[in-house]
């Protein structure tokens, strides 16, 4: 049987062939961290989304997961700082203005303060127009108004990633 054919098979007329410009080099893969080894696509952006309404959150999650973004989620500004300084993979932070515990004013503040993430890009998400909000919003690099359009947030994020990063 070695070497026969399934019945009505063809070969290939032509085999595949990659241009040099489609070529990955294998240091750009082991060392760019721009390919995941598994699979050798470009690493999708993160973002850790911090809302204490869980309807909303489930919401913006399933968004923003369909714009190819991966997610982390955090209940208010204290779980999000704990897993802003433990998730080395988050690359901005969508946060909501008025939660518990930690807000998103006092989170944006502590998170362009801490060195170790002060990099992060900060979206802040309120009901309040900004000319209403009596908090400091110095820290915040995107305030948008709720309902948030969907075109609005996924463009806020898309620029502000593709800024050059500060170190």
């Amino acid at each position: 049987m070695l070497g026969k054919r399934c019945q009505g098979s063809t070969p290939d007329p032509q085999p595949h062939v990659l241009e040099a410009s489609q070529m990955i080099s294998r240091e750009e893969i082991l060392f760019t961290g721009k390919y995941t080894a598994r699979n050798a696509q470009p690493r999708r952006s993160c973002v850790l989304l911090v809302e204490d309404d869980q309807s909303l959150r489930r919401y913006l999650e399933i968004l923003l997961k369909k714009a190819g973004f991966e997610v982390v989620t955090a209940l208010d500004g204290v779980e999000a700082m704990k897993v802003a300084l433990t998730n080395t993979d988050v690359d901005i932070v969508v946060t909501d203005a008025m939660m518990p515990n930690m807000n998103g004013y006092q989170l944006s503040r502590s998170l362009k303060t801490t060195p170790a993430v002060s990099h992060l890009p900060v979206i802040l998400l309120s009901a309040l127009e900004p000319k209403d909000t009596c908090q400091d919003a110095d820290h915040v690099d995107v305030f948008l108004c709720k309902p948030v359009s969907h075109d609005d947030l996924i463009v806020s994020i898309d620029n502000l990633l593709s800024r050059p990063r500060k170190t």
